[in-house]
């Protein structure tokens, strides 16, 4: 009998994840039922969010129980087909998580359209990055012409997106990545104004550098020592999308910062707006953004990197290297083949 692969959380990480907290499994592959289908997974999305749902503690969604199947966003081709919606070899986007095989009834589905783009676009900047840019920097952002964005992790799947966008409306996007290669690759592929290296010493005199205005949107996704080289930049008025916090997505103990005091007056006194979102309080928008990114990735406005590894069992070592900035783009897994 063919066997499937999945990838489980064998235990919960203590601070940074290790290879020993995931397990490798196999098994039979499933037959759909009346009404089902079988997914063959081609693609897998590694997002920092995942981190999150290693853990037990509260949050907006479920963790992954010990010994479940990683969550995870996946692009699949039916291979199999027992529902009328679902023909075999149709594409496929779904959160089947970690494995090479998965049977779904179809709810949830959705099929990507190879027409918009290479079908690894649909976890990447046709998919839930993009569209995290894209809601995150417009409907709370809201950038104006001559403004001054920063965004941290200006290289990844969400950053580089943000600040292409902010340029498209007009404003100056400064970029804050890890290390000269990735810098360079930000302003002159990206076209960004100018780029700051978080691991220079000298990050909060670099940032100020770059930004001579100030400024006025700070799109959040890392936190730590880089919200502490922007905050007192923050212009009246500006405002902060905040979508993750990957500086501290390995702390095991939450503390108050030191500077929480100045961050609650500056918030007072330059009428700050600080807003966390998920990508879902904005599903509405989905079909606004579709039609705009996929346009201004075919005329060639916003532009995109893929960081892949190949077999599913590259996954756990490629998630924890993307916790640490290892990758350089969009991190993907390569599980299958485009066409059975």
């Amino acid at each position: 009998m063919a066997q499937a692969k999945r990838i489980v959380l064998a235990a919960r990480p203590v601070g940074e994840p290790k290879l020993s907290d995931f397990r490798l499994e196999e098994f039979a592959v499933p037959t759909p039922g009346q009404g089902e289908v079988l997914l063959r997974t081609i693609w897998l999305s590694l997002d920092p969010y995942m981190r999150g749902r290693m853990s037990e503690g509260p949050s907006y969604a479920a963790p992954v129980p010990v010994g479940g199947v990683m969550e995870g966003e996946a692009v699949s081709e039916v291979a199999a087909s027992n529902n009328p919606d679902f023909a075999v070899g149709d594409i496929v986007r779904i959160r089947s998580g970690w494995q090479t095989h998965a049977i779904s009834n179809g709810k949830g589905l959705i099929k990507v359209d190879p027409k918009l783009g290479p079908i690894s676009t649909s976890i990447g900047v046709l998919g839930m990055p993009g569209m995290t840019a894209y809601t995150g920097l417009l409907d709370i952002g809201k950038p104006q012409p001559g403004e001054t964005v920063v965004v941290a992790g200006a290289s990844g799947a969400v950053g580089s997106a943000v600040g292409q966008i902010a340029k498209i409306k007009g404003a100056r996007a400064v970029g804050i990545a890890g290390g000269k290669d990735k810098c360079d690759y930000v302003v002159k592929e990206l076209g960004f104004d100018a780029c700051v290296d978080h691991r220079d010493p000298d990050l909060a005199a670099k940032l100020k550098d770059a930004c001579p205005d100030g400024i006025d949107v700070y799109f959040e996704n890392v936190g730590g020592a880089v919200f502490e080289a922007v905050f007192p930049l923050l212009n009246p008025f500006a405002r902060v999308p905040v979508c993750g916090l990957i500086a501290h997505y390995n702390d095991t103990e939450a503390k108050p910062p030191k500077w929480a005091a100045s961050l609650m007056r500056a918030t007072l006194t330059k009428r700050l707006t600080f807003r966390g979102f998920i990508v879902s309080d904005f599903a509405n928008r989905h079909g606004d953004f579709l039609r705009d990114m996929s346009g201004w990735v075919r005329d060639g406005k916003v532009k995109y990197k893929e960081f892949v590894t190949e077999g599913l069992e590259s996954a756990p070592g490629a998630f924890i290297g993307l916790l640490k900035g290892a990758n350089f783009g969009k991190q993907l897994v390569r599980v299958g083949p485009d066409k059975a």
